[in-house]
């Protein structure tokens, strides 16, 4: 395997050191592509700008698969803010709170909303958590259990769903990677096989559950469950909680909203889009990436047209309004779609150097193979933590994670998913994550109340999704998950007996 040694590290380095100093994805991307290039031109700046552009960014763009992706990332993003600005995602979740009468019902409920607003990892926190705040405040329940519920089911579920931005995202990066080392995969039939290694994502969402049922509540989310428990005060002296910021255009309440304007155009992209894939033999046969992402933009376009029509039907704003909704949510596209560009980029400056055969050199025989995919989760973990950025972090850690896992006769699957845990666990524990931020925001708690709570159960899930990734790196296993959920059930337990029996001695001093 051909590599220029140490200095193949320094693109993924300068990219990684600038998304920490800068918390910029963007700059810290394009920043690690230049200085590849400039590497690979021998240290001429002016041939190393116009190879950027010309040899770099613009085949990105031109290519074919790649000018997919990013049209189908358009049409997502008017999409989504179509519903988000229709009050759907708030009446569907005000409809599930008709019948609380407990604080595990409460904790339920905004956990199920949640999920349902899959579609939009962002606009969970500022559609479920106005929605429930009042509902927590009255069932005595914390501002801060509120926005790690919200947080929770943001980010950890929209990592899990094939067929939305994130996943569009990453099969995006994943498939650049498949062409370089001449695999004939699927990336959406590899995307879903990784499901079951996504440890941290999934341990995270059913630790709501857990949590809500068994009455755990451990560390400083304990002591401010005390404290509305006790005294009714929803903050502490101390706390500043954050105001929602204003959305672009304002949005309809859930009062005025329907819950049709949700499940229906969700309906029709499910059906359009499942009915699709099996005129091409799906589940029974593989289905080609074209045919996977003309289906998937047909069930976007579609269903954008059905919840246009809904808005209009039922007065909810004019056409010229809902027009200017979907053109600016495809707007919002352009930041994604730009890093997606740099990303592509970047993972074929690293390829050029020989980046990933370097560091396979550097640790074959030295580190064993069952072990890289608790490396990458750690690193992943560190990195996004550092950056604020999920998808900053798989942007440089697939280019380098897939090539190490072919060369190192490592678990792929296994790798995959640990760099997907790791971004997900820096991100969620990260207090210069949007979603951390959002969270705080929608929940009105805190920021750093927020994150001083949650952290502790990010802490708990990231541990066994670790002891995961150790077992899953020798078996290879999916039913490896199943290991880590009765992990997590009976660090529940444990941990519900231990700081349960010590909160009641606390309340009764």
């Amino acid at each position: 395997m051909e590599h220029m040694g140490w200095i193949s590290l320094v693109p993924p380095l300068v990219a990684v050191i600038l998304a920490v100093i800068t918390k910029n994805v963007i700059v810290s991307l394009f920043s690690g592509v230049y200085i590849g290039v400039l590497i690979l031109v021998g240290g001429r700046p002016l041939e190393a700008t116009t190879e950027t552009i010309g040899n770099f960014l613009f085949p990105q763009v031109a290519d074919s698969y790649n000018a997919a992706i990013l049209v189908l990332l358009f049409f997502i993003g008017g999409f989504v803010a179509l519903m988000e600005k229709s009050g759907g995602g708030a009446a569907l979740a005000l409809s599930a709170v008709k019948h609380i009468n407990t604080k595990a019902k409460a904790q339920l409920s905004a956990w199920f909303g949640g999920i349902i607003i899959f579609f939009s990892d962002l606009g969970t926190p500022l559609i479920v958590g106005p929605v429930f705040d009042k509902i927590f405040d009255k069932a005595k329940i914390s501002r801060e259990k509120l926005a790690w519920i919200i947080d929770s089911t943001s980010s950890p579920v929209a990592v899990l769903i094939p067929f939305i931005g994130w996943g569009v995202y990453i099969m995006g990066l994943m498939k650049n990677e498949f062409d370089a080392a001449g695999l004939a995969l699927s990336e959406f039939d590899t995307l879903v096989q990784v499901i079951p290694f996504q440890f941290y994502a999934i341990l995270t969402v059913l630790m709501i559950p857990l949590v809500a049922v068994t009455k755990l509540d451990f560390g400083p989310m304990a002591k401010a469950e005390r404290r509305v428990r006790e005294t009714g005060e929803l903050y502490w002296p101390e706390s500043k909680p954050l105001r929602r910021p204003e959305t672009d255009g304002k949005a309809v309440s859930a009062e005025k909203g329907r819950a049709i304007l949700i499940w229906l155009p969700l309906l029709v992209l499910f059906v359009t889009l499942f009915g699709l894939l099996m005129s091409f033999g799906f589940p029974f046969e593989p289905v080609a990436g074209n045919d996977f992402r003309v289906s998937l933009t047909t069930a976007y376009l579609l269903a954008a047209v059905s919840i246009v029509i809904l808005m209009i039907v039922y007065k909810v704003k004019k056409f010229s309004e809902i027009f200017d909704i979907y053109t600016k949510g495809m707007q919002k596209m352009v930041y994604v779609a730009v890093t997606l560009v740099l990303a592509w980029s970047l993972g074929k400056v690293i390829g050029d150097m020989g980046t990933a055969a370097y560091i396979v050199e550097a640790i074959q025989g030295n580190v064993p193979a069952f072990i890289i995919p608790a490396i990458l989760f750690l690193v992943g973990a560190a990195m996004s933590l550092a950056s604020g950025s999920s998808w900053g972090t798989y942007a440089i850690m697939l280019p380098i994670a897939i090539p190490m896992a072919l060369a190192l006769d490592a678990h792929m699957l296994v790798c995959i998913g640990a760099v997907l845990s790791g971004g997900i666990f820096g991100d969620h524990c990260s207090p210069i994550s949007d979603t951390t931020i959002l969270s705080s925001t929608g929940a009105g708690a805190d920021h750093l109340d927020h994150v001083k709570t949650q952290f502790p159960y990010a802490v708990t899930n990231g541990t066994i999704a670790l002891i995961g990734f150790l077992v899953a790196g020798v078996t290879g296993s999916a039913l490896t998950l199943l290991l880590t959920i009765v992990l997590l059930v009976l660090a529940v337990f444990i941990l519900s007996k231990v700081y349960g029996v010590k909160t009641l001695r606390e309340a009764r001093v």
